[in-house]
């Protein structure tokens, strides 16, 4: 529980001190009176990030310090596990340099500001006016009703049922599936057996089947290169056929030339 709260150098806060310690405590006012100014201050011990727009005067720090009363928040192993000092009546204190710096202590002791955010999550709960709407959601009600009832013992047991629940559930979907996996090779194995009982293979056929899926495999190479060759023939701009026909006529032409000039030498 928070008991006050002294700010200085934040805003358009000079210096102040409010003292929350006599019971329930109400801040009011009209709209630019400074209650987000207050909430903005109380954020920064919270661990929110803050810089230079927060001074007032931007030649001095801002200082922003909370005490709380603990007591009976059973934060000792928190306080430990984090190696700070623990008191009943813890201070945090958070300074802005004008440099843009920013420290945080708790109890004298420097912190991260991490460390401050987890250990405000313990302190200090901000409700906005609309989240007065969980109050209409399942799950939240349901918290509530545990924490009525003081239910956490109950709660951690069926939590760990509910993990042992899944994780066998989770293995024996796993098992269906490697079972259906296994009906589906056995199926398929079965198949293959029978096929194979029905073909009647003898001693020696492997080979000549080979041999025969040997020749097959080359006869489709050999009708394509077949192919290419009559294409080639038939279908270019000056094919082997036009110039075979060419070479013949020449040819004949040069043989009668020849024939006659042979004559004519004898003659």
């Amino acid at each position: 529980m928070i008991t006050s709260l002294s700010i200085e150098n934040f805003a358009l806060i000079e210096k102040l001190e409010i003292d929350f310690s006599n019971g329930f405590s109400i801040i009011t006012g009209e709209t630019g009176a400074g209650k987000s100014i207050l909430l903005g201050a109380l954020g920064l011990v919270l661990g929110k990030r803050a810089d230079l727009t927060s001074l007032k005067n931007k030649d001095e720090k801002c200082i922003v310090e909370a005490h709380f009363s603990i007591g009976k928040y059973s934060l000792e192993s928190f306080f430990e596990t984090n190696d700070l000092d623990y008191e009943e009546e813890t201070i945090i204190r958070r300074e802005i340099l004008p440099s843009g710096k920013s420290r945080a202590f708790v109890n004298d002791s420097p912190v991260n500001l991490q460390q401050l955010q987890d250990l405000s999550f313990y302190l200090i709960d901000v409700h906005s006016q609309h989240q007065t709407l969980e109050l209409s959601e399942e799950e939240y009600q349901f918290k509530i009703i545990d924490a009525i009832a003081n239910n956490q013992e109950l709660l951690i047991e069926f939590q760990s049922d509910l993990k042992k629940y899944r994780f066998a559930k989770s293995t024996l979907e796993s098992k269906k599936n490697q079972f259906l996996t296994i009906l589906k090779e056995k199926d398929y194995n079965a198949f293959l057996y029978q096929e194979l009982e029905s073909a009647n293979l003898k001693e020696g056929e492997l080979e000549e089947l080979e041999q025969q899926y040997q020749a097959l495999s080359n006869v489709e190479f050999i009708k394509e290169n077949l192919d290419k060759l009559l294409s080639i023939a038939n279908e270019e701009e000056f094919g082997i056929i036009k110039n075979v026909k060419e070479f013949k006529t020449a040819l004949q032409k040069t043989l009668i030339f020849l024939l006659i000039t042979n004559r004519f030498l004898n003659v």
